[in-house]
């Protein structure tokens, strides 16, 4: 059994103080992808590099507290590869890739643009430059014969079923037409599949990550779903069990875990 984990961590000083590392220890985990770091490689105590039996790493932002993706493994890649070749957002630190024989893990935190127009349009521009990367990644499983699974708050709830005020939010980035479209012909054009919604096809507010920090949307459970895995049909035809974990808070997202057989 393969167990990927996927966390936006709002902070990771902040998440630690919170227990996430003492949750993340029992896990049992072999792979965890995180996103938002909010911190640069100087921030990082030994235990945030390398949580008991887990090996970090990390692509941080240039800009302090802000943005940074990390992804911990149980056992050594052969390779890990930082950014997208797009100095814009490798500046953000938005992309980490890890490889073993077989397989790549990708941590990724898609730009928001919920704070203003200017960030709207790089939120578009990300999408723009990205779109040929998962293709391409795509090509490059079914030549090699690699399995891929991307790790991600994407950002966008992809569906109705995938946030609690759908018809309020239309004009909402995070759920505008072109976003949904977007990540739709990631999938329908592409191929790339959604475990979770494979295993959980109906499921609505038991599958949100995320819920403002406004008007007791946590309390109430008016989320969204914006952190979900997205892998190659192989891998993701062998995912068994999709899970949101909610019992204890270590951000203003959840950790989805999947297992594949």
């Amino acid at each position: 059994m393969l167990r990927i984990i996927t966390l936006n961590l709002n902070g990771i000083r902040s998440a630690v103080k919170k227990g996430w590392i003492d949750w993340l220890a029992e896990q049992q985990a072999d792979i965890i992808c995180v996103q938002e770091l909010k911190a640069q490689a100087t921030d990082l105590t030994d235990a945030m590099r390398n949580p008991v039996g887990l090996t970090g790493y990390f692509h941080h932002a240039e800009k302090k507290g802000y943005s940074g993706v990390g992804l911990y493994a149980k056992n050594l890649p052969e390779h890990v590869t930082e950014g997208i070749g797009v100095a814009e957002f490798d500046a953000e630190g938005r992309y980490l890739r890890a490889d073993w024989p077989g397989l790549s893990v990708i941590s990724l935190y898609v730009p928001s643009g919920a704070s203003s127009p200017e960030r709207q349009a790089a939120k578009f521009r990300f999408m723009e430059v990205f779109y040929p990367h998962l293709a391409a990644l795509r090509a490059e499983a079914a030549a090699a014969g690699r399995e891929i699974v991307i790790c991600a708050d994407w950002n966008i709830a992809p569906t109705e079923k995938d946030l609690k005020n759908w018809k309020s939010n239309q004009k909402n980035s995070g759920f505008l037409p072109e976003e949904r479209a977007w990540i739709g012909r990631v999938k329908a054009e592409l191929g790339w599949i959604d475990p979770f919604r494979s295993l959980h096809p109906d499921a609505e507010g038991d599958a949100y990550t995320w819920w403002s920090n406004r008007g007791q949307a946590w309390a109430k459970n008016v989320g969204w779903r914006l952190d979900y895995q997205l892998a190659t049909p192989e891998i993701a035809g062998a995912a068994k069990n999709a899970e949101v974990f909610k019992a204890e808070r270590f951000s203003d997202h959840a950790p989805l875990t999947i297992d594949y057989a």
